[in-house]
């Protein structure tokens, strides 16, 4: 069984990594992967939550930086470190890798992990922006998979955690709402 699930998983990464490898592509994953091209969005948008939603968007600017330390350390430090998968760049000699093959262990994607937590908080305090969180998170984590540095299966693994600690933190951040009247 665990054959068939890699065989998957392996069919997956090639077709992203390989079957619709073009230039266009590399340059648009290129780019959207890069947590420092993100730097100046999550600027303007924390600073419109905080300076204009009141008592909430301090409260929401406060937990999300919270939230991704805990999913960058925990997928960091304790999940990678426990599974020391390795990356399929190391693994496979004929994945496709524009940017080099970086990092340590594969599962999860942080990448996933960390995207995925914040569609999902702000999901359950803004759900009208479900789409475009849920796009964006999706694009940068399959951004991993088309440059070689993540199998499919880290990235759904990175995602369904990262859903599942964005969940919690909303509801964190629902009951200091409701108890603070913030």
């Amino acid at each position: 069984m665990t054959d068939f699930l890699y065989s998957i998983d392996l069919a997956i990464f090639y077709f992203f990594n390989h079957t619709i490898s073009n230039a266009a592509f590399t340059k648009f994953f290129s780019i959207i992967t890069n947590v420092n091209n993100w730097y100046i969005t999550y600027a303007v948008l924390l600073g419109i939550l905080f300076f204009n939603e009141g008592k909430r968007g301090k409260l929401a600017v406060l937990l999300v930086i919270l939230l991704v330390v805990v999913t960058d350390q925990f997928g960091h430090r304790m999940l990678k470190e426990y599974f020391q998968r390795p990356r399929p760049c190391n693994a496979l000699s004929d994945a496709i890798t524009p940017l080099g093959c970086n990092g340590t262990w594969s599962f999860p994607s942080n990448h996933a992990l960390n995207n995925f937590a914040v569609a999902m908080y702000f999901v359950r305090l803004y759900p009208n922006l479900k789409y475009l969180l849920f796009i964006t998170a999706g694009l940068i984590a399959l951004s991993r998979v088309y440059l070689g540095l993540h199998y499919p299966s880290d990235i759904l693994g990175g995602a369904l955690i990262g859903i599942g600690i964005g969940y919690v933190f909303g509801l964190i951040h629902m009951t200091v709402q409701k108890y603070t009247g913030k």
